[in-house]
């Protein structure tokens, strides 16, 4: 149960760090088209979402070090982080959801694998 868990965080981060792209990088370009906006929209919220971005970064890089300790040396203290960053990501994924009604369908997308990653880590956690 531990490593279906291990491997939904794994993939949860790998989504967090393609929005990390998107949000930071792409935005003007590649997100007109994920997000379904137009370039003056993108222009105006540039800034916005570069530092949005960063956030989906930092989940991800939690979420990863924690998969990584969790191997490498310390089991508690990587399953923490690991619950702690899917945890965050599934925080942010059930208030965009709550807080943009036209944007559930992006929030489910991205909670999926946190709520996932959650159950299977506590599950295996308990057992």
């Amino acid at each position: 149960m531990l490593l279906v868990g291990m491997i939904a965080a794994f993939l949860a981060a790998a989504l967090h760090v393609f929005i990390f792209y998107i949000e930071s990088f792409a935005w003007t370009t590649r997100a007109l088209s994920v997000f379904g906006m137009d370039r003056e929209s993108a222009e105006a919220t540039k800034e916005m979402a570069f530092n949005q971005g960063f956030y989906n970064f930092f989940l991800a890089i939690e979420a990863f070090a924690g998969i990584a300790i969790y191997y490498l040396a310390s089991r508690p203290v990587g399953l923490t982080l690991a619950l702690f960053g899917t945890g965050s990501m599934l925080a942010a994924a059930l208030l965009l959801f709550v807080t943009s009604p036209d944007k559930r369908s992006a929030a489910i997308k991205q909670g999926f694998l946190p709520l996932l990653a959650l159950v299977t880590l506590a599950a295996g956690a308990l057992l």
